[in-house]
C-alpha cells in the first residue's frame, strides 16, 4: 500500500513524536508513505479565520502535489486533514472557486485522489484484521479513552469519516491492538485547540472536564489523532503534569508491534506514559 503523505507543521515541531511514530508504524504495517515534495502550511486556524481565498489556496497547493504523485493522500494531523478535506470539497463542488484557485496555483485539479486521515487510511484502507495479525505485544489490560476531537469527524458532509457523534474507528483499531476502549461521552468534545493562546481559562475548563470524564470512565490513558488535542490535553488540564497520559494512536501501534524506538517518542511527552506501560509489562 503506497500513499502520499502530508506531515504538516506541528509534526515538524511540537509533535515530532507523532511524525516519527507514524512513519515507523506505517513501515511496520507495510504502508509506504511518500512525503509530499515542497509541501507548505495548510493555513490551519489563522488562514480560514482571516482570508477565505488563502484558506483554499494553501491546501490546494498541497493537493496539487499529491495529484502530481498520483497517490491518495494520508494526513496524520486532524486540523490539517480538516483543512484539506474542506478545500477538496470546495474545489469539487464550486466551479467558480475551483477556477479561481486553479489560476492562482497554476494547476488543474481533477479531484481524482482520495484525501484521508492517517487513521482512516490504516483502518479502512489496510484493515484492523491485518493490523491485528502483526501485533506481537498485545496491549492487554490497557484501558483507553479514544478521543477524536471535533475536527476529525466534522462537518460530516465534508469529512465523510465515521459517525460524528459516536465514532468507532479508533476504538476498533485499539481493540485490534489488544487494548480495551472505555465507553464515554466526550469523544468528540472540543479541547479548545488554538484558543489556548487567547482564552486559556476556557480551554483549561474544557480540557479538565475531558480528562476528568476519561478517568471517571475508567481510562488509564487517552489516545488521539490530533497534535493540537494532544498538546492541550497534556498542558491545559487544571492539575498540570499529573494524571493520565495522552498517546498518539500511532505510538500505541508501535508498542503493540514491538517497535524499538517507542521510548524515544515518549520522552517528548510532558506526562510520561512509560510508568503506565511498565506497570502493564508493555514497555520495550
Amino acid at each position: 500500500m503506497e500513499l502520499s503523505y502530508y506531515p504538516g507543521c506541528s509534526l515538524e515541531a511540537t509533535a515530532k513524536e507523532y511524525n516519527l511514530s507514524a512513519m515507523a508504524a506505517c513501515k511496520a504495517l507495510g504502508i509506504e508513505l511518500k512525503e509530499l515534495e515542497d509541501w507548505i502550511c495548510c493555513g490551519a486556524t489563522s488562514a480560514h479565520s482571516t482570508n477565505q481565498k488563502l484558506a483554499l489556496t494553501l491546501p490546494a497547493q498541497n493537493l496539487a502535489q499529491a495529484q502530481n504523485m498520483g497517490l491518495d493522500l494520508a494526513i496524520p494531523c486532524a486540523a490539517c486533514y480538516n483543512r484539506m478535506k474542506r478545500t477538496d470539497h470546495a474545489l469539487k463542488t464550486d466551479e467558480e472557486k475551483r477556477a479561481e484557485i486553479e489560476e492562482i496555483i497554476d494547476f488543474k485539479y481533477t479531484g481524482e485522489i482520495k484525501v484521508m486521515s492517517l487513521l482512516e487510511a490504516i483502518v479502512n484502507g489496510l484493515g484492523t484484521k491485518t493490523v491485528a495479525e502483526k501485533v506481537t505485544r498485545p496491549l492487554q489490560g490497557l484501558k483507553l479513552a479514544c478521543y477524536y476531537g471535533c475536527l476529525l469527524v466534522r462537518p460530516p458532509q465534508i469529512t465523510c469519516f465515521d459517525n460524528p457523534e459516536k465514532p468507532m474507528t479508533m476504538d476498533n483499531l485499539m481493540k485490534a491492538l489488544g487494548a480495551e476502549p472505555v465507553k464515554w461521552s466526550y469523544k468528540t468534545d472540543c479541547c479548545g485547540a488554538s484558543l489556548a493562546l487567547t482564552a486559556s481559562s476556557t480551554v483549561e475548563k474544557w480540557v479538565t472536564r475531558i480528562i476528568d470524564m476519561a478517568e471517571e470512565a475508567g481510562a488509564q490513558a487517552v489516545v488521539t489523532a490530533c497534535p493540537l488535542c494532544q498538546s492541550n490535553l497534556e498542558m491545559r488540564r487544571k492539575n498540570r503534569l499529573s494524571g493520565i497520559p495522552v498517546f498518539y494512536f500511532t505510538e500505541l501501534i508501535g508498542v503493540a508491534l514491538g517497535l524499538p524506538d517507542t521510548k524515544n517518542w515518549f520522552v517528548k511527552h510532558l506526562i510520561d506514559p512509560a510508568p503506565l506501560l511498565r506497570a502493564l509489562s508493555l514497555a520495550c
